[in-house]
């Protein structure tokens, strides 16, 4: 089955005696046991609950995974997958990385015990480098956020060899639509299906995709025991979203090559961070790892005045955080997505008042270009 069509059929659930097509919202906290010692298979739905039983068996199809658990956001997915550690465990993590999951690493995960390192993931020696024998993981984001590098998936496998190591990847960016990073050798699979999966700016939700089913089961305990899980509504409107992630990922691609090449062209872009570029040093990789590019692009500017002006100018494109949805969306990494992150460490990332980022919507493409047109000037 082709990735467009998986996304509509990959799950059909033929149970239901209406024959709905659009899989029903089962709103109910808790289901009666039809006797004594008998259960319809749901018994409370912090355990499990239809609506988002279907959407957890959609992800995991979708990324080539043996189960995947649903939670109420792209970061409650991560917290959750942070308790499969304990304290003395070594994680070696993207350096350049979404400022939640910093946060979240520098503020709780720290706290508990747990080391992270980190490190430019593009570079396997940088990663052979920092392995321990306390090295429990390696997280990485492919394409990262802000600055879009690119890690070799199936490199850091054959790195890891036989070691016990679990190779976590964000595929957020790409979705499984573009990239199954599964089968270039990930264990877990972690998506903010608040962005591209869900795909409207309507809904919070973030998954785990394992590629064992001893890994599937790890995590759906995890997610029981903390109360991490995914609302049966929210479920629903993800459901409905992949249905159309196709199309949207297609024109959301398509109009982010032509904008980058047109920024590429702007005497006031110094820098455009896009994987699609050919010159760009991720392509060949990206190429072999993936089926796209995406339509996430970041970019500088010559001054922190052109930035800034170009933020409180953009009518069409819509100043605000997130990014994946139908909406082309521009954000100020300084101030928003990376606030948290000290200010020397931002620095050393690149990531400064001169760095913008857009997730490029699926709008007719000479609008949005003209839009930026106005605002650079």
């Amino acid at each position: 089955m082709k990735p467009e069509t998986a996304c509509i059929h990959a799950i059909r659930d033929k149970s239901h005696a209406t024959g709905a097509i659009a899989v029903p919202i089962y709103q109910s906290a808790t289901f009666a046991h039809p006797a004594f010692g008998q259960s319809t298979g749901y018994d409370y739905s912090r355990t499990q609950n239809p609506t988002c039983e279907h959407v957890e068996k959609l992800i995991a199809a979708l990324e080539g995974g043996a189960g995947a658990t649903a939670h109420a956001s792209g970061m409650a997915a991560v917290s959750t997958l942070m308790e499969l550690f304990a304290p003395g465990d070594e994680i070696i993590a993207t350096n350049d990385l979404y400022g939640g999951s910093i946060r979240l690493f520098s503020r709780i995960s720290s706290k508990n015990g747990i080391v992270i390192h980190y490190a430019d993931t593009s570079d396997l020696s940088a990663i052979e480098r920092l392995i321990t024998k306390a090295t429990k993981a390696i997280f990485i984001e492919t394409p990262t956020n802000p600055m879009m590098k690119v890690s070799d998936i199936a490199g850091i496998k054959k790195l890891i060899g036989k070691r016990d190591i679990l190779l976590i990847v964000d595929n957020t960016f790409l979705t499984p639509y573009f990239s199954n990073p599964i089968s270039f050798g990930a264990d877990i699979v972690i998506h903010s299906a608040t962005k591209y999966l869900s795909g409207h700016n309507d809904t919070l939700a973030g998954f785990l995709v394992a590629k064992s089913a001893d890994m599937a089961e790890k995590l759906h305990f995890l997610k029981k025991t903390t109360g991490n899980m995914l609302s049966p509504f929210d479920a629903f409107l993800v459901t409905r979203g992949v249905k159309t992630l196709a199309i949207r990922m297609e024109k959301a691609q398509k109009n982010a090559i032509i904008i980058a090449e047109w920024l590429q062209k702007q005497p006031k872009v110094t820098a455009v961070y896009y994987v699609g570029l050919p010159d760009n040093p991720a392509f060949e990789i990206s190429k072999r790892q993936a089926r796209g590019f995406g339509a996430m692009i970041s970019f500088r500017v010559d001054s922190t005045e052109t930035a800034q002006h170009i933020l409180n100018k953009t009518e069409l494109i819509l100043y605000a955080e997130s990014l994946g949805g139908v909406e082309t969306l521009i954000t100020y990494p300084i101030t928003q997505t990376h606030a948290d992150v000290p200010e020397t460490e931002r620095e050393a990332r690149g990531i400064n008042g001169k760095l913008l980022r857009l997730s490029v919507g699926i709008e007719a493409v000479e609008d949005i270009i003209n839009d930026l047109k106005k605002a650079i000037r």
